[in-house]
């Protein structure tokens, strides 16, 4: 499933927007109906009266925004500079033509943080048979499912931020073994929920940044459509019926 979600999101041409506002859209519907709950869930103690896992998903949000921040400061001193080089113009092009930002690092990083929520949903899926036949059949249902828009967003994210096609379908195949390897490191030992809740909370923030600050701006900015906004509402209706028969 991982893997049909890539190829569903390198087939797109000139419908890329559609595709973004879709992409955002199921991001969006992972962090409110899926990540943030979970989060929740096994991480609820508080401090000074806020959950923990809501100050690890303001933390995850702040992080990636600190991040960025930093190198688009990095990228707007580059003008005080000479000119560069032709190889290094031809770069920046090569950025631009693959229809992203000439971030890749960003890109990266956003899809190695997919991978390993992958990873966290394979060791879910271990957990869940140590509970039981059933439980771990929901639960490994529930994955298989939500999978396609790993695979969909780790894709998207990867290309959007100017990584070359073959980068990013290194990190779709990655996100595909990565439920399988968590499945099977959940053999060895498993991880306290306290650390899983935190984890899940910092990576919603994460992710709910990436939705609203650069895939949906992205995303309206060549074609601020109706069909767009549509799309994005039908990615999060499409998280929500997911989740909705996993329960």
């Amino acid at each position: 499933m991982t893997l049909i979600g890539g190829y569903v999101a390198q087939r797109t041409g000139d419908r890329r927007h559609l595709v973004l506002g879709f992409a955002a859209g199921l991001m969006l519907g992972v962090v409110a109906f899926d990540l943030l709950p979970e989060a929740l869930r096994q991480a609820p103690e508080e401090i000074h009266g806020v959950p923990q896992a809501l100050l690890m998903f303001a933390a995850g949000f702040l992080a990636i925004h600190i991040v960025e921040r930093a190198v688009a400061i990095h990228r707007g001193h580059e003008g005080e500079y000479a000119e560069h080089t032709h190889g290094h113009r031809h770069a920046h092009d090569h950025g631009r033509a693959a229809g992203g930002n000439a971030a890749p690092g960003i890109g990266l990083t956003a899809a190695l943080a997919l991978v390993g929520h992958s990873v966290m949903d394979g060791f879910a899926i271990g957990a869940a048979f140590q509970a039981g036949t059933t439980v771990g059949t929901v639960v490994a249902v529930a994955v298989v499912a939500h999978d396609f828009a790993d695979g969909f967003n780790t894709y998207t994210i990867t290309r959007l931020y100017g990584n070359d096609r073959r980068r990013a379908l290194t990190l779709l195949a990655a996100d595909a073994l990565a439920p399988v390897t968590g499945a099977a490191i959940t053999l060895l030992f498993t991880i306290p929920e306290q650390l899983l809740g935190l984890y899940l909370g910092f990576f919603a923030g994460f992710l709910l940044y990436l939705a609203t600050s650069d895939i949906l701006p992205e995303a309206h900015s060549p074609h601020p459509s109706r069909t767009t906004l549509l799309c994005t509402l039908a990615g999060v209706g499409f998280m929500w019926l997911v989740i909705g028969l996993a329960a």
